[in-house]
This record gives C-alpha cells, sequence and structure tokens, in this order.
C-alpha cells in the first residue's frame, strides 16, 4: 500500500477584510508572536495593545483598502496562495498527496486546517513555509505553531520539513522570467529590497559574535546558512547572475523597520538618496515575497514612488513577485518530491 501524503503550504497571513476590526484582529495575532517581537511577554503585550494596535490600526486598514482594490475586492496574498496550491495539486494528480495551505496568521487557520488534516490520517505530513529565506520570525514561526498544534495529536505522522529554498532555481528562474518583462539597460539602478528583521535576531543565528562580524554579505558558510542577511545576499547573486548585472548595478537592501536597530541599508532611505543623486528611474525586486503584497504593491509599488518623487527621481518599477508563475510551482514541486524520496 502506497504512503498516503498531506503537504501543508504555509503563508504569512492577511486580515479577513480591510475593516478596523479585521485588520486589529491581524496585527494583534501577528505582533503578539514572540517570534515576531522577541521581548519579555508583558513588554510585548503593553507595546503592542496599549501603543502599536490601536495607533496603527486606522492607517493600517486604509492601506489594506487600496490593497484589496488592487486585488479586485481581495487579499492578493490569499489570491496567489490558493492559485499555487491549485496548480501544484495538479502536479500530484495521479499520486496519493494532497496540498493543503493555511495563513500563520487569521484564514485559513493552522488549527482548522491541519485539524482536517489529522482527521485525513496522512501517514506522512510535509510542513512547507513560503519563505524563501529562513527567518525565526516567518518560517521558524510558521513551523513552530504547527509542532505546537501537532504535538497534542494522539497519532503523529511523520513530518518533514523544508526550512528554506532561497537558491532553489525554479524560484530564482520565476524572478528571472518575471524581470524580463522590463528593459532593465533602461533602468539607473536597480534595488534588492528584502522584509527587514532586527539586528538582534539575525545575530541570534551566530554561535559566536554578531552578525556583522561574520561577512554575511559575501557568501554562504556553514555557519551562516540560516541566516536570514546572508540567505537575501545569496539569493540576489543568483538572480543577478542569471540577469547578467555587474555589482555596481544594483544594492541590496531591507524594508518595513519598526526602528533604526533593523537590518540595513534601509530601502526608503537609499531611494531618497538616488533621487537626490539624480537617479530617474529603479527597477525593484522583492525576492523575500513570493507573492505579492501589502510590502510589494503598496509599500514599494506606493510609498516608495512618492519618496522617489519628492527626492528628485521619476519612476520607481516594481518587478511582481513570483506569484503562481510555473517556475515557482516546479520549485514547489521539486521540493516536495525531496521529502518524497
Amino acid at each position: 500500500m502506497s504512503k498516503k501524503i498531506g503537504v501543508l503550504l504555509i503563508q504569512l497571513g492577511t486580515p479577513d477584510s480591510p475593516k478596523n476590526s479585521d485588520v486589529r484582529r491581524y496585527l494583534k495575532e501577528f505582533l503578539m508572536d514572540p517570534r515576531v517581537i522577541d521581548i519579555p511577554f508583558f513588554s510585548r503585550l503593553l507595546l503592542v495593545r496599549g501603543i502599536i494596535v490601536p495607533f496603527r490600526t486606522p492607517k493600517s486598514a486604509k492601506i489594506y483598502k487600496e490593497l484589496w482594490d488592487l486585488g479586485n475586492g481581495k487579499s492578493p496574498l490569499l489570491t496567489y496562495t490558493e492559485s499555487v496550491r491549485s496548480l501544484l495539486q495538479q502536479r500530484f494528480e495521479s499520486e496519493d498527496v494532497t496540498i493543503e495551505m493555511a495563513m500563520r496568521y487569521q484564514n485559513p487557520s493552522m488549527e482548522s486546517v491541519l485539524e482536517h488534516m489529522r482527521k485525513a490520517n496522512y501517514d506522512q505530513i510535509i510542513i512547507l513555509p513560503l519563505f524563501p529565506q529562513y527567518a525565526s520570525a516567518s518560517t521558524g514561526s510558521a513551523v513552530d505553531k504547527a509542532m505546537e498544534i501537532i504535538r497534542k495529536w494522539w497519532v503523529i505522522p511523520e513530518i518533514r520539513i523544508t526550512s528554506q529554498f532561497y537558491s532553489h532555481a525554479g524560484y530564482i528562474d520565476s524572478i528571472v522570467e518575471k524581470a524580463k518583462a522590463f528593459d532593465i539597460a533602461s533602468y539607473d539602478k536597480i534595488m534588492f529590497s528584502y522584509h527587514g528583521l532586527p539586528e538582534r535576531q539575525v545575530d541570534k543565528v551566530h554561535n559566536s559574535g554578531r552578525c556583522a562580524d561574520h561577512d554575511c554579505e559575501w557568501g554562504i558558510t556553514d555557519e551562516n546558512k540560516f541566516c536570514y542577511k546572508a540567505t537575501s545576499y545569496e539569493t540576489t547573486r543568483l538572480i543577478a547572475a542569471k540577469l547578467g548585472l555587474t555589482e555596481e548595478q544594483y544594492t541590496v537592501s531591507f524594508q518595513s523597520r519598526l526602528d533604526e536597530k533593523w537590518i540595513q541599508p534601509f530601502s526608503d532611505k537609499v531611494i531618497g538618496q538616488w533621487g537626490e543623486e539624480g537617479k530617474k528611474r529603479v527597477l525593484v525586486f522583492s525576492p523575500a515575497f513570493v507573492a505579492d503584497c501589502l510590502e510589494t504593491l503598496i509599500e514599494i509599488g506606493g510609498e516608495y514612488q512618492e519618496i522617489f518623487k519628492a527626492s528628485g527621481g521619476e519612476k520607481v518599477q516594481l518587478v511582481p513577485s513570483s506569484n503562481d508563475h510555473p517556475r515557482f510551482v516546479d520549485c514547489l514541486e521539486d521540493l516536495v518530491r525531496q521529502q518524497l524520496s
């Protein structure tokens, strides 16, 4: 008898709607995660529920409304993740492999999807977070939550986990193919913008010293192979090599910071500086996000355009994320088959 396999794709999450109540609920769940804001519980509670959520909810709700408008009344993150799940299921049409999808925060919830998978009585469950570069706040949190739920089951099947895929050829190719829609030579500068993290979180990856002591910008080693900063730079090198870019043409930077103690350089600062230097056209990749979302469509596509124009620039052009590109689905199929073997 062949094994019965369940695959769980995990994406970060999205509010159920752009209403204040739904955005507030999403922010509370997201920001109270100790892997996202890694400070003591009561300090996190005071910060999140006493300061961040009350002040941030109305502004965030307006931004999510813009995002929903761009997504034809739905969250683009949810739309693309559902599409990827469906397309990946088609790759296993004749096999006893079922592809499921859940959000780390909000819906479809990991509790409900994993309960469905428990009742399906799989011989093996493959957990595949949709974050190319490992970070405790994304992949770590998704796996932690899954195991928190699964460890309560009376029967625990074989569990396999994919931690990252920052260098997978299918993932890299999907971004390169998206870039072919643009005349790269017509842009003055190219930015590879990754979601930021507090410096202390990447420091924790290293057994000795800080991330800054390990030259993570220059290559992958046995010690830094799970360092988000190191894998972000490696992803960039792989994409740049396939596009024929020189190091002088592009910059790696990090967006969406909460304070000044996050990984630098900051994307918004770099964009402003380029405008002041007389650059007119900038092409931006955001490879940490496999599906377009608030951080790509609104932050880069909207807010960075405003910063650049105010600084003297003209056009910030976003390269779409992998979304449901066939080569990205190839990547996920290969990752699943690696676990099956």
